[in-house]
Formats: structure tokens, C-alpha cells, sequence
């Protein structure tokens, strides 16, 4: 992967930070970003190929933004990984349509229009997207409808794509399991011990009796990006240890 151009958003911890630093290290340059500049900057740090951007892909102005910037530093694009999510634990009863909005405004409409604004870049240089969808997705969860439902559309979206944007672009997706991202005391709002509770009961039932590590699944994003994935598309690999069975 050498001198591929890649975008990273949520690159600042967990499978974002894990896949940035391997693209890099395969010698592919990375624009990694994120809300807050501070943790983007620590991960830049690690690497001369990796450049952070403060993007809140909140923001639907976000996109444009980020493109921008990747073609002004390189002036072409290979890979997109919409690795930026949100989540909640969000039981129907309590759920607000501020906390629905925020959990689709990223993990659908913010993947959507960078995706959009990527096209024309990835078409010159046949290049990939890559979505980081989830197990919830395909696996119901009480507590987690609405996340789960914004990744089973995400897991929709990636197959579409991969019919809409064929031959030129390649479209697909990872689907991570219970993963030591951070993501229970940071996204979802746990406290330590709530959260170690969680990480308990998660490896009773995960068949392989561990959880993930990042690592586990950047190295399957950086596969499907890979130039040797070219007959790989519209598909959702799960990298779970067996969790949605």
C-alpha cells in the first residue's frame, strides 16, 4: 500500500487510531479525524505519514471539508474508511429525538455525504470504501435498537453502494464485535464498573471467550482495501469471535 492516499475519521482512539497507524505503516499517507485536536495530534505523533483534522462529522458541512483538505495535501484519494460512529444505551421508553438524530446523524447521513463527496476522487484512482458497521447490526440487543438500526442501514447502504459505484469503486463493510475500543465508558456512557460488568458478560457468551482488540479489525479493513481485494465487494465481514451466531 505504498503511497496510498487514505481518510481516516475517528481516528483518534480505538479501531480508527489502530487502522491509521497500520496504513501508515504500510507506507500509505493518513488523514485521520475527529472533534478534538488534542488526541488527533497524539496519534499523528506516532507516524510522519498521518495528518490530524479537526471535523466534527456532525457537521454535514463536515464532508466537504474533509475532502477538501485530503486532495489539497495529495491531490488524489484511494481509500475512505467511515470509521466515525455514534451510540447510546437508549431503551425505547427513554429515547428523544435528539438522541435518535445524533445516533443516525452519524452513523448514516455523516457517512453518506462523505461518501458522496469521495466519488469523483475514488473513480480516478478505482479506489474503496470501507464502512465500520457493527454486529449489533444483524444481532438484536435490548437497549440498542437504534444504534443497531443505524448500522443494519449502514450494512444496506454498503451493499447499494457497492452496485451503484461498480466497477469503479469497491464498497464494503467490517462488522466488529464486543471490541476493547473504549467504546463502553466513552460512546455508550458506562461507568468502569458498569462497563466491566458489560466486558463480563460479553466474553460468557462470545464463543472464542474473548473480546476484540482493535487491531483485530483494522487489519481486516486494511484487507478489503488492499489491491488484492479487487474482486471483493458488497460485502459485511464479521469480526466478531463468534458473537452473532
Amino acid at each position: 500500500m505504498e503511497n496510498f492516499k487514505v481518510i481516516v475519521t475517528g481516528g483518534s482512539h480505538g479501531i480508527g487510531k489502530a487502522t491509521a497507524l497500520e496504513f501508515a505503516a504500510r507506507g500509505a499517507h493518513v488523514l485521520i479525524t475527529g472533534r478534538n485536536m488534542g488526541p488527533l495530534d497524539e496519534v499523528a505523533s506516532q507516524h510522519k505519514n498521518i495528518t490530524a483534522l479537526a471535523a466534527d462529522s456532525a457537521d454535514p458541512s463536515s464532508a466537504e471539508l474533509i475532502i477538501s483538505n485530503a486532495i489539497s495535501l495529495w491531490g488524489k484519494l484511494d481509500i475512505l474508511v467511515n470509521n466515525a460512529g455514534a451510540g447510546a444505551i437508549l431503551p425505547l421508553e427513554d429515547a428523544t429525538e435528539k438522541q435518535i438524530t445524533d445516533i443516525f446523524s452519524i452513523n448514516i447521513v455523516a457517512s453518506s455525504l462523505l461518501a458522496r463527496a469521495a466519488i469523483p476522487h475514488l473513480k480516478a484512482s478505482k479506489g474503496a470504501i470501507v464502512n465500520v458497521s457493527s454486529a449489533i447490526g444483524s444481532k438484536p440487543s435490548a437497549g440498542l435498537s437504534h444504534y443497531g438500526a443505524s448500522k443494519a442501514a449502514l450494512d444496506y447502504l454498503t451493499r447499494a453502494w457497492a452496485l451503484e459505484l461498480a466497477p469503479e469503486i469497491r464498497v464494503n463493510a467490517v462488522a466488529p464485535g464486543p471490541t476493547e475500543s473504549g467504546a463502553l465508558t466513552g460512546m455508550m456512557g458506562l461507568s468502569k464498573e458498569q462497563a466491566q460488568a458489560v466486558i463480563e458478560q460479553e466474553k460468557a457468551i462470545i464463543p472464542l471467550k474473548q473480546r476484540g482488540t482493535p487491531k483485530d479489525i483494522s487489519r481486516w479493513i486494511l484487507m478489503l482495501s488492499d489491491p488484492a481485494s479487487t474482486w471483493v465487494t458488497g460485502q459485511i465481514i464479521g469480526i466478531d469471535g463468534g458473537f452473532s451466531l
